[in-house]
C-alpha cells in the first residue's frame, strides 16, 4: 500500500491526481500546516525535509513532485501516464515538470515565503511585489511554447497535466488574469472534467 502525504493548497494535489489516475491503492495522509504537522517529530521522520508531498513505498519514501509524478507513472504503465517507451519524450516531460518545480513554484513562493531568501523586511516585500510579473512571464512562456495542447505533451495526457493544473490554480491568489492564457485556461477546465482530479480535490476538502 501506498501513503501519500499532503496538505491541502500544496503542490501535493499534483501527485494526488497522479495517484488517483493511476489506479493504484493507495491511502492519503492528511498533514494540517496550520497546526505544524510537518514539523512534528512523527513527520520528520518520514521526510527531513518538513514539506510535502511524501510518497511511502515498501522500498522506501520519495520525495519531490518530479520524483514522485515520474515513479507513479512507471509502476502503472497500463494508465499510460507518460511517453514510457520514448526516452527523449519522456525527458521532455521531466524537463516540463522540472521547470514547474524549479522556477515557477518558486516564484510564487516568493509572496508568502520569502523569508526562505533573506531576513530583510524591506527585500521579503520586494519579492512579494515581484510575484505577479515573475508568475505571468512564467506562464506566458508555458502558453507559446511549452504547452502542446489539448496536454502538456500533446494528445497524450501524462502527469505533467495534474502538475501544471495545480500551479495554474494558484494564480489568482498571485494576482494574475488566469484568462490571458487562452491555451492554459482552456486546459485548466479541460482538468476540471476528469473525474480523478474531481476526487483528488475532493480529498482535500474532507
Amino acid at each position: 500500500m501506498l501513503n501519500l502525504y499532503f496538505a491541502p493548497g500544496s503542490c501535493a494535489l499534483a501527485s494526488l491526481i497522479a495517484l488517483e489516475e493511476s489506479g493504484l491503492a493507495y491511502e492519503a495522509r492528511r498533514l494540517n500546516f496550520a497546526n505544524g504537522e510537518q514539523r512534528s517529530p512523527d513527520y520528520l521522520a518520514i521526510n527531513p525535509k518538513g514539506r510535502v508531498p511524501a510518497l511511502v513505498t515498501d522500498q522506501g519514501v520519495i520525495t519531490e513532485n518530479v520524483a514522485i509524478l515520474a515513479y507513479v507513472a512507471q509502476i502503472a504503465p497500463a494508465a499510460r501516464l507518460a511517453p514510457l517507451d520514448d526516452p527523449f519524450d519522456f525527458a521532455r516531460m521531466q524537463a516540463f515538470n522540472s521547470y514547474l518545480a524549479s522556477t515557477v513554484h518558486v516564484n510564487h513562493a516568493h509572496k508568502g515565503r520569502g523569508y526562505r531568501w533573506t531576513d530583510d523586511t524591506a527585500a521579503i516585500e520586494a519579492m512579494k511585489a515581484k510575484v505577479p510579473q515573475n508568475m505571468g512571464e512564467c506562464f506566458a512562456l508555458i502558453e507559446e511554447k511549452m504547452l502542446e495542447g489539448p496536454w502538456v505533451m500533446g494528445e497524450q495526457y501524462t502527469v505533467a497535466d495534474g502538475y501544471l493544473f495545480t500551479l495554474a490554480s494558484w494564480l489568482p491568489g498571485d494576482s494574475v488574469d488566469r484568462t490571458r492564457f487562452e491555451k492554459v485556461s482552456a486546459h485548466h477546465a479541460r482538468m476540471l472534467e476528469r473525474p480523478a482530479v474531481q476526487r483528488a480535490l475532493a480529498a482535500e476538502r474532507i
